[in-house]
Formats: structure tokens, C-alpha cells, sequence
């Protein structure tokens, strides 16, 4: 059984905002600077400090259709081919059209992305687009550059308050289950320090991801999932949670490494970057059309196939081609990051190995970033839009936030209440001991990561239900974590099940093949009195003429 809510203290101070924004990265802050004119008081609550999510270690760039002889119309196609035929089009065509005026907004924001010596933007590739659409900054700074400009904007926004170093514990609910406001636990000095209730009239998550969720990740310690359950704790559609993008080139640290992964970006690979094997093949010729530019699942399961049939912990990634003046240049960051373990690129093979990457599911929206909960709104990685489908397209998730949270604001003030009364919550309370997270993320890591079956993931949802009957009473952020972690487990782990195929970046090497007959939909998760119930929701079929990645 689950917890209906988290255990915690009573709330020992109070405050009130029209909206509370849960997120500092591109998502949240967009949002909280277009609203910022059109509601009365925003509040912006984040994990740690304003720059500690995973916006700043985006290093391969946002993509748009801002090239010449590129159109909507192309970053569409390549979008919906990546997401194997679970992409929602309409969303995806939002996507799109909106993402060009979107970047330019950002422009004006302050954000400097690079440019060519004309003058003119200077766009890259990465995997899974046929065009040079992707424009970064710094060379491999991209979301740091980005995360910069948009502080700077809110810190010089006065109608923006910044709660920082805030745990959102639980959504507050009226007596119809409507938002009217959420739990926070501060940590720090002052009035606002322990567990505070914060009255709002709506909440935005935008909280970010759940890669902590496996023991190899390139997602920042602060993604634990907490926006995720605490929507399922709320009564939320969650959608898709089978769907984790596994990014094919993370650097390998070892066996034992564990925790946030050195990120080696798409990018290295698309400026003429390529993978080998231990006896110096190319082993992604013959893979695909794009071979070492193909979508993200398909490399990664190429990489994971060699490992498996070689025996070796990880591939390679041979770079030394660009020189040192491209390196420096063009991904100064990385250069410093593989030096600092050891791995010079421009002489040496980098070795990688795919890792936890991206949540391309999520909390269920419409194209406004509405939920099924009235009042609360998400955005970003925590949100399932329906853009990513079975397998987020290079580059799409800065877009993502950025396009989705224009849209949220464009209509979240007009759909204001009155303020809720928060009723007394009747919800289970419960928590599970934070001492057992290693023991969770190696499960996970084995038993529903890159490859899946159903042997192994009756396994692991046997093992995660005797992982929840250890409870405890100890309410600190550690348990607090681990409850918001081994929910949405359990909530994975039961939609990989239920999906018997390979889709995206869904692999079960017992249903190798994609089954349009019967799983051309979504599987739709809800928290009901402590079971998650997952269902699956038909879909119209994506064209055709999109062939399977």
C-alpha cells in the first residue's frame, strides 16, 4: 500500500500567492514571467537554489525550425518519426509552430546564444533530425546560458517572490479535490523554516524529472520525482511512466558509479563524432538510415546489444578527428568534464554507456497544460504533453518547457477561482524508510532500465510492494524522497508490464516487436486508496508513413 499523502508535521506558517510555481528551470520561470503581469502575486518554490535543476546541464542546445530551408513542417516529421507512433500530433504541431517565436523570445530575454562568423545563428545536428536545428550557447552551455538570462529576469521581477531550498510535500484540496494550494518544507533559517502551507489559487508544477529513480543518471540530485507523485497523491492521470528516454552516451565511470552521470551530448555526434566497439567497428552502420545520428533509443539499444554480446561494461566514442581547436571551442565543458576523469577526447576514446536520461511521460495535460485536477497545471519534464511519445526527440525538451508554459499563461488567468478552502485532508498519510534507496534504484536499474521483461518485471514489482511495507515515522526529506521515488516505481513498473511490445524507448526483449493493433495509445496511471491502477487509452494512429524507430 501507498500513501495517500506524505507524513508531515502540520504546516507551522502560512502564506497565500495567486499561483505558486514549483520549478526553477526553463519550465517554471518561463511561466512565472508571463504571468507575472497578468495575476497578482507569483511564487516560485524550488528544490534548492534557483539554478540547481536540470535546465543549466542541458548541453546540446534547443531545437527550432530557424534555419534557412528549414520549416515547421520538417522538425514535425522528425519529431513524430522519434516517437515511434505514440506521439500526440496535435501537440507535436504546437510544438513546432510555436517553438520559432518562442526562441526569439528568449532572445529577447538576454540569452546569447552563438552565432557564425556572417552573424547569423549557428545551428547544429543531433540525433534524429535532418536538418541543422539546434542552437546552443557557449559551445556545450547551452541551459546554463539559458538558466542565466531567465534569473536574471526574476530577479528583477519584484511581482516574483523565490522560495528556495522548498520540498513541495502535498497539494492542498478542497472538499471537491479542487488544488487550493500545496504543502512546502523549507530548510534553512527564519520564519519560513520547517513545514509551511502556501494558499494559492492555482499551482503550476514544473518540477522536472525522476531519473534518481536508477542508479546511473545524468539528472541532478534533485530529481527525485516529487512533482510526479505528489500529482498521483492528488488524484492526477499520470501518462506513459514506461516511457524513460536512456541517453545512449553517458560517460562511464565504472561499476560502481552511481548517482548523476557525466553527460557526453548528441551534439559530439553531430558535429562528426561516431561510436565504435572494442575492436574498433562502426557498429551503428547498418543499424539505421542516420546511423550514428539516429534517434535516441535506437542507439541505445544498438550500444546495449554490442555490451551484451561482447561482454564489455560500455562502448566508445571516438571524437579525437574534431582537434583540439574544435574541442575547445565548440564543447569546452565536456573537454574539462572527460579530463577531470581521466579521458582526454582529442587523444583518447571516450567510453559511454547509455544512462538514465529523460521522462518522456508524465503528469497528463492538454495543450494548455491543464490536468485531470482542477487547478493545477504542468509543464516540462514532470508533464506528459503528448510531444515526446515513446521517445523524446534531440533538443525538444527546453522547447517543450519553454512552448508549453507560454500556453499556460496565456489562459491561466482568465480560469482563476476564487480562492479554494482547504479541507481537511482525509488522505492515508504515510511513509517509507529513505534507508532503502540503494536498494531501490539498483532494482530498478535491473529490472525495469534499458531492457525489460516480463520475468523481470514480476520481479521487481514484487520486490517494490515488500519495499513499501517498510515504514517509518521518521518524516524528513530522505523518507519524504524515497516514498515520492518507490511511487512512481511502482507506477513504472506496472505500465512496462502491462505494455507487452518495444516501442521508442520501451524495449522488452520478450514482445521485440512494435504492436500497432493493440498498443497504438497511452497507459494512463492513477493512485487509488494506495493501489496504482494502470489503463490503457486508445489513440488515434499516427501517419503511416511514419515508419518504426
Amino acid at each position: 500500500m501507498l500513501p495517500g499523502r506524505l507524513l508531515a508535521p502540520a504546516p507551522g506558517w502560512t502564506t497565500t500567492c495567486d499561483v505558486v510555481v514549483v520549478g526553477s528551470g526553463i519550465a517554471g520561470l518561463t511561466a512565472a514571467l508571463r504571468l507575472k503581469d497578468r495575476v497578482g502575486r507569483v511564487l516560485v518554490v524550488t528544490k534548492d537554489v534557483l539554478n540547481a535543476g536540470s535546465t543549466q546541464w542541458a548541453q546540446g542546445g534547443i531545437a527550432a525550425a530557424l534555419g534557412p530551408g528549414d520549416t515547421p513542417e520538417q522538425h514535425e516529421r522528425d519529431t513524430l518519426v522519434a516517437g515511434a507512433g505514440a506521439c500526440d500530433e496535435e501537440a507535436v504541431r504546437v510544438l513546432v509552430t510555436d517553438g520559432p517565436a518562442a526562441v526569439r523570445e528568449l532572445i529577447g530575454l538576454g540569452t546569447n546564444f552563438d552565432h557564425d562568423s556572417a552573424g547569423d545563428l549557428s545551428l547544429t545536428r543531433e540525433g534524429g533530425h535532418r536538418r541543422d536545428r539546434i542552437a546552443h550557447a557557449g559551445g556545450d552551455a547551452t541551459g546554463a546560458e539559458i538558466q542565466r538570462a531567465l534569473i536574471a529576469a526574476v530577479q528583477a521581477a519584484p511581482e516574483i517572490e523565490v522560495i528556495e531550498h522548498a520540498l513541495a510535500v502535498d497539494l492542498l484540496l478542497d472538499a471537491k479535490g479542487a488544488v487550493a494550494g500545496l504543502t512546502l518544507h523549507v530548510m534553512g533559517e527564519g520564519q519560513r523554516d520547517g513545514v509551511g502551507g502556501v494558499q494559492a489559487r492555482a499551482v503550476v508544477l514544473a518540477s522536472g524529472g525522476l531519473g534518481q529513480v536508477f542508479s546511473q543518471t545524468t539528472n541532478p540530485a534533485v530529481a527525485t520525482g516529487d512533482g510526479t507523485a505528489l500529482a498521483l497523491r492528488a488524484g492526477a492521470v499520470v501518462r506513459d511512466l514506461e516511457f524513460v528516454q536512456f541517453h545512449p552516451t553517458v560517460m562511464y565511470l565504472g561499476p560502481d558509479s552511481r548517482g548523476q552521470q557525466p553527460l557526453i551530448s548528441e551534439a559530439v555526434r553531430g558535429e562528426g563524432g561516431f561510436l565504435v566497439d572494442f575492436e574498433g567497428n562502426r557498429f551503428m552502420q547498418g543499424v539505421h538510415e542516420l546511423a550514428d545520428l539516429a534517434p535516441r533509443d535506437v542507439v541505445a539499444k544498438a550500444i546495449t546489444r554490442r555490451m551484451h554480446e561482447t561482454g564489455h561494461p560500455h562502448m566508445w566514442l571516438d571524437a579525437r578527428h574534431l582537434g583540439l581547436d574544435f574541442w575547445e571551442k565548440r564543447f569546452p565543458n565536456i573537454l574539462a568534464t572527460c579530463r577531470h576523469y581521466g579521458v582526454d577526447p582529442v587523444t583518447d576514446l571516450i567510453p559511454v554507456a547509455p544512462a538514465c536520461h529523460y521522462a518522456s511521460g508524465g503528469v497528463a495535460t492538454d495543450l494548455w497544460g491543464r490536468t485531470s485536477v482542477p487547478g493545477l497545471y504542468a509543464t516540462g519534464e514532470v508533464a506528459c504533453s503528448g510531444v515526446h511519445g515513446a521517445n523524446r526527440l534531440a533538443s525538444n525538451s527546453l522547447l517543450e518547457g519553454l512552448v508549453f508554459s507560454r500556453r499556460i499563461s496565456d489562459v491561466l488567468p482568465d480560469e482563476l477561482p476564487v480562492q479554494r478552502i482547504p479541507a481537511p485532508d482525509r488522505r492515508t498519510p504515510g511513509l517509507v524508510s529513505g534507508d532503502l534507496r540503494d536498494s531501490l534504484e539498483a532494482l530498478m536499474t535491473e529490472r525495469v532500465g534499458v531492457l525489460r521483461s516480463a520475468a523481470g518485471l514480476a520481479e521487481a514489482g514484487e520486490r517494490l510492494e515488500e519495499l513499501a511495507a517498510h515504514t517509518t515515522d521518521q518524516a524528513d526529506q530522505a523518507a519524504w524522497e524515497l516514498t515520492n521515488l518507490l511511487t512512481i516505481s511502482i507506477a513504472m513498473c506496472q505500465a512496462a508490464a502491462l505494455r507487452e511490445e518495444t516501442r521508442g524507448s520501451h524495449w522488452r526483449d520478450d514482445f521485440p516487436e512494435r504492436d500497432d493493433e493493440h498498443f497504438a495509445g497511452h497507459l494512463d496511471s492513477v493512485l487509488v486508496r494506495g493501489r496504482v491502477e494502470v489503463g490503457f487509452q486508445p489513440a488515434p494512429q499516427t501517419d503511416p508513413s511514419l515508419a518504426a524507430t
